[in-house]
C-alpha cells in the first residue's frame, strides 16, 4: 500500500509501493520533532548512519569559485559556483526516503533497532540543519533560454550542491539539497520549496528511474514546522505552507545553461551572461565535464580538442534524443524545457509542472503558464533539438558552429526516431519480428487513441491482454473493454471545441489568400489547419449520441486491431 500525506495526516492508497521506497509519514514517530536547529548549520563530527559518506568535491576544485561570499541576489561574474550555507528549519522530520537511491551513495538500510536514529539523522542532515563532514555547500551559476528568450543569469536559486560522494563501488555522485534557503541566484524568491511540490519531485524522480528513463534521483524528503507563503491556486488567496527539502542525487547537475554564462548581449532581450569574454572558463568547464563524465571521449581524443568536443556534442545529442524518446513513450510532459533545465549528461532534471497524459492528446500542455503551447507533448522532441542548438552556440569557439550544426542536422532526428520506434515495438510486443510498416502501425495507433480519446497508459495495459486468435467473441469482449476507457462524449466535445471566434477565423482565411506576407506575421497555416480540423471533429460529435460514439469507437479500434493482429 502506498501512502499519501495530506494536511499532516496519512491516507493509504491501493497502489503498490515501489520496493525500497520508505514513507515515514505513515507512523506518528515520523512527526515527532527532531532536535531544535542551530542558528546556523554545524559540522559536529562524523554522523552515525551517514558517517560512512566519503566526499571528494572535484567540481569545486576544477571550476572557478565566486570570490565573494555575500549571500544576496547579485550578478556573479567569473565563477561557476558560489559558496553558501543552508538556512535551518524548525523541527525537521523525515517524510520519505528511497533506499535504492541512497544505496547509490553506499548507504544500507539501518537495522531495526537503529531505524529511528537513522531517520532522525537523515532529517537533521538532509534538511540542511547540520552539515556532514566533507560537505561544501555551494550554488551553481548558469543562464538559460526560457520559453525561447534569453533570460540572462539564473543559477541555483533554491538548490545547493553539498558535494560529491564516492561510493564503495567507485562511483561519484553529486548530492544536492533543493529548498534549503537563499543563494546569490534566488532573485526575488525565498529559496524554499513546499511539501506538495517536494513530494511530486520525490515520487516522480523515483518513478521515472523505475520506468527505465534517465533521471536525477531523490534520496529523502524532509519537511518542517517552518512556513512560507504560497498562492497555491494563483487565485489571490495565499496560504502558509511547510518548508520542505528534497535530497537530489545525480552524477552532476551541470546543464546546457551552465555554458551560457559566456553569452554576449542578446539582440532580442538585451541580456547577457555574467562571464562574457571568459573563454578560459569555458575551456575549464569543457575539460572538467568531458574528463569526468565522458572519460572514454577524453581518452580517445586527448590530442585534438576540436575532435574531442565534437565527439562530446554528438554523445550528448544522442543521449538527449533517447531521453525525450523515452518521455514520449510513457506520455511524460516536462513542462519547462528551458535550456537551464537540460542536463549535460542526458538526464531528466528539475521536476516542476510536469505531468503524465491521461487521455491521449498530442497537443497536451501540462504547464498552466505555457500559453502558446511551446512545451506541449508533441513539441518536446523538436524543443530538445532547439535547446541542443543553443548549447552548440554556447560552445563556440571551442567547437565551431558549422561542425555542431551538421552533427545536429544529420544525427538527431534519426537517433530519436530509431529509439522511439524501438521502444514502441517493445511496448506493443513486436519483439520477434521487425517490419518496415511498424512505424505506420504506431502512428495509426496514436491516431486511433486521439479520435477515440483513449487513455494513453490504460490502452497499452489493455493491449498486453489482447488475444491474437480469431475468436469473434474474444474480440467483442476486448473491444468493449477498450471502448470503456475511451473519453466520454462530453469530454471529447470539450477537447475538440473550436478555440477561435468564427469571424476571426474567416478573416484569417481571407488574409491568407489575399496577403500571405501579412498573414505570416500574425498567424500560421498549421494553426489554421488545426482549427479547421477541430471544427470538423466538433461538428461530427454534435451529431452523435453516447451509444453512437461507443459504436464509432469500436469500429476505429477494430480496424486497428486487425492490422495489429
Amino acid at each position: 500500500m502506498a501512502v499519501a500525506l495530506r494536511s499532516g495526516r496519512c491516507f493509504f492508497l491501493p497502489v503498490p509501493l515501489p520496493r525500497g521506497l520508505h514513507l515515514s509519514g505513515c507512523c506518528s514517530r515520523a512527526m515527532q520533532p527532531s532536535p531544535p536547529p542551530a542558528a546556523r548549520p554545524e559540522s559536529p563530527g562524523p554522523a552515525g548512519w551517514l558517517g560512512a559518506l566519503r566526499f571528494d568535491n572535484r567540481a569545486l576544485r576544477s571550476l572557478p569559485l565566486d570570490a565573494s561570499e555575500e549571500n544576496v541576489p547579485r550578478q556573479v561574474p567569473g565563477a561557476c559556483f558560489s559558496r553558501v550555507r543552508p538556512s535551518p528549519v524548525q523541527n525537521p522530520r523525515l517524510v520519505a526516503m528511497s533506499l535504492p537511491a541512497l544505496a547509490l551513495l553506499g548507504l544500507q538500510p539501518a537495522a531495526a533497532p537503529e531505524e529511528l536514529e537513522a531517520e532522525a539523522e537523515a532529517a537533521l542532515y538532509f534538511s540542511g540543519n547540520r552539515l556532514l563532514p566533507g560537505a561544501e555547500p555551494a550554488a551553481h551559476c548558469y543562464c538559460g533560454h526560457q520559453f525561447g528568450s534569453f533570460a540572462g543569469q539564473l543559477g541555483d536559486g533554491a538548490a545547493m550542491y553539498l558535494g560529491e560522494v564516492l561510493s564503495p563501488r567507485g562511483e561519484r555522485w553529486e548530492i544536492q539539497l533543493k529548498g534549503a534557503g537563499l543563494t546569490p541566484y534566488s532573485r526575488q524568491a525565498d529559496g524554499r520549496k513546499v511539501l506538495r511540490s517536494s513530494i511530486r519531485e520525490f515520487l516522480c524522480s523515483e518513478a521515472m528511474f523505475h520506468l527505465g528513463i534517465p533521471t536525477t534521483r531523490a534520496g529523502t524528503c524532509v519537511t518542517s514546522d517552518s512556513k512560507v507563503v504560497r498562492d497555491i491556486f494563483y487565485d489571490g488567496n495565499p496560504k502558509n505552507e511547510r518548508c520542505t527539502i528534497v535530497l537530489r542525487i545525480a552524477s552532476t547537475f551541470i546543464r546546457f545553461g551552465s555554458f551560457e554564462i559566456f553569452k554576449p548581449t542578446d539582440e532580442h532581450t538585451g541580456r547577457k551572461g555574467p562571464s562574457v569574454n571568459r573563454n578560459d572558463i569555458r575551456i575549464q568547464m569543457l575539460n572538467y565535464v568531458i574528463s569526468t563524465f565522458y572519460p572514454e571521449i577524453q581518452e580517445a581524443y586527448s590530442d585534438n580538442s576540436i575532435q574531442r568536443n565534437a565527439a562530446f556534442f554528438r554523445e550528448i545529442m544522442k543521449r538527449t534524443a533517447r531521453m525525450v524518446a523515452e518521455w514520449q513513450c510513457v506520455g511524460f510532459c516536462h513542462g519547462v524545457l528551458n535550456t537551464d533545465n537540460m542536463s549535460i549528461v542526458g538526464l531528466t532534471i528539475d521536476y516542476g509542472p510536469f505531468g503524465f497524459m491521461d487521455r491521449y492528446d498530442p497537443e497536451h500542455i501540462c504547464n498552466g503558464s505555457d500559453n502558446t503551447g511551446r512545451y506541449a507533448y508533441n513539441k518536446q522532441p523538436e524543443i530538445c533539438k532547439w535547446n541542443l542548438g543553443k548549447l552548440a552556440e554556447a560552445l563556440v569557439p571551442e567547437l565551431p558552429l558549422e561542425i555542431s550544426e551538421l552533427i545536429l542536422k544529420e544525427d538527431y532526428d534519426a537517433e530519436f526516431e530509431r529509439h522511439y520506434l524501438q521502444k514502441m515495438r517493445k511496448k506493443l510486443g513486436l519483439i520477434h519480428l521487425e517490419l518496415e510498416e511498424d512505424d505506420k502501425l504506431v502512428s495509426e495507433l496514436l491516431e486511433t487513441m486521439n479520435l477515440t480519446g483513449g487513455d494513453f497508459t490504460n490502452t497499452f495495459r489493455l493491449l498486453s491482454s489482447f488475444s491474437v486468435d480469431s475468436d469473434p467473441l474474444k474480440l467483442e469482449d476486448f473491444l468493449a473493454k477498450i471502448a470503456m476507457q475511451c473519453a466520454s462524449l462530453e469530454e471529447l466535445k470539450v477537447a475538440f471545441r473550436p478555440q477561435m471566434d468564427p469571424r476571426q477565423l474567416s478573416l484569417m482565411l481571407m488574409l491568407a489568400q489575399s496577403n500571405p506576407q501579412l498573414f505570416a506575421l500574425i498567424g500560421t497555416k498549421a494553426n489554421i489547419n488545426k482549427e479547421l480540423e477541430r471544427i470538423e471533429q466538433y461538428s461530427k460529435l454534435q451529431q452523435l449520441t453516447a451509444a453512437d460514439l461507443m459504436e464509432r469507437n469500436k469500429k476505429h479500434w477494430k480496424e486497428w486491431l486487425q492490422k495489429y493482429r
